[in-house]
């Protein structure tokens, strides 16, 4: 048995030998393996999977992230398939593992993503490459100084407007990067109205790039709103929100791209105190 575990659902994942042919469904975790030098191991990719961009085309597409073609990753007959307990669903997780063993990633905190990275390692054989990312990601989030926390409201989709709530990787992030998350009270992706929006009174307004793409039209849209609109309480003033667009890879990427989140949050307080 070349490797027996658990994955982080507690699911016993067993590999007989090292993988040579590997499906991942996580983009994410797609790129984590090509930085581990495991690319010409990848055989199956989702259309989700942009980093590298050669990958879609030198790689057998296998669908989407919730829709797959299992017919095309039982044709390539893997050895390991990588997924996610947000990214894919149970009933995809459940049909992979009658195809090859499956791990599956469940990712809330930089500690679980540190976890996942060396479990791949491991699987894989690239325990060396793994533990010197972590060590990477480690020393640029130590690096990272922030101010005081910014009262802010991370959006990922529109009508209806959409945000983070605490159990999310996006909430673990915006921590990390000084923000106080004005709906770290919620679970999840909850839904606002405007005027629900409106009466938060955020400070800032992020705007993701995915997965519903925000653009500027987006933006300006959301400032009308907030100037037009009366002041929720007339004993304080009304907030006008700074509202910026953002990269959403780098809030919810939980893979070997965590080595650029810190310099890019640092960037974007930067940019918001001004």
């Amino acid at each position: 048995m070349f490797y027996k575990g658990i994955d982080q659902l507690n699911r016993v994942v067993e590999i007989a030998n090292l993988p040579e042919r590997i499906v991942s469904l996580v983009p994410s975790q797609t790129e984590l393996l090509v930085d581990l030098g495991l690319e010409d191991r990848i055989v199956g990719v989702t259309r989700y999977c942009v980093h590298p961009e050669n990958l879609r085309t030198d790689k057998v597409v296998v669908g989407g992230t919730k829709k797959i073609v299992l017919e095309r990753i039982y044709e390539l007959q893997p050895d390991l398939i990588i997924a996610n307990k947000e990214e894919n669903t149970l009933d995809i997780v459940a049909a992979c593992d009658q195809i090859a063993p499956t791990y599956v990633s469940d990712i809330l905190t930089l500690e679980n993503a540190y976890e996942m990275i060396h479990d791949i390692g491991m699987m894989t054989g690239s325990s060396f490459k793994a533990k010197s990312l972590v060590r990477t990601i480690k020393m640029e989030f130590n690096k990272l100084k922030v101010d005081s926390a910014k009262k802010a409201i991370y959006l990922i989709w529109k009508n209806p407007y959409m945000a983070t709530g605490n159990d999310t990787f996006i909430h673990h992030v915006l921590r990390q990067g000084g923000f106080e998350n004005l709906c770290k009270d919620l679970q999840r992706y909850p839904e606002f109205s405007l005027d629900e929006l409106i009466k938060l009174q955020p400070e800032f307004i992020l705007l993701s790039s995915e997965p519903y793409p925000f653009k500027e039209e987006d933006k300006q849209e959301l400032i009308e709103a907030f100037t037009l609109a009366p002041a929720p309480n007339a004993l304080k003033p009304k907030v006008i929100p700074k509202i910026v667009l953002v990269d959403g890879e780098m809030f919810s990427w939980y893979g070997s791209r965590l080595k650029l989140v810190p310099e890019y949050l640092s960037k974007l307080q930067d940019q918001l105190n001004k």
